[in-house]
């Protein structure tokens, strides 16, 4: 599952303008995300792990987006909703990062 997500998230986000409709892949990005929040929160944490054990499976930029994909879409923030601590670490993690 996690390639499959991986791999359509690439499409959206490296695909030249000329041939996706830039609105209509953020539009996309969007739906999946909301998608992705509302998994049961065992099968999100498998799937968030997942993203970087298959990571190394691409190359170069694309690597990167995938490694990075819980962080872009706030997959860790949407797994520790209730525990105020963990919020604050997540959030300073992002902050120390950006």
């Amino acid at each position: 599952m996690a390639r499959i997500i991986a791999d359509f998230i690439l499409f959206l986000d490296l695909t030249d303008d000329e041939i996706l409709d830039p609105d209509a892949a953020v539009e996309m990005m969007e739906f999946l995300g909301s998608r992705l929040d509302a998994l049961d929160r065992g099968f999100l944490r498998e799937l968030v792990d997942a993203f970087t054990e298959i990571a190394p499976e691409y190359s170069g930029e694309s690597q990167k987006l995938v490694r990075n994909i819980a962080y872009d879409f706030f997959l860790e923030e949407t797994l520790a909703e209730g525990d105020p601590v963990r919020l604050a670490e997540l959030d300073a993690l992002r902050d120390a990062r950006d």
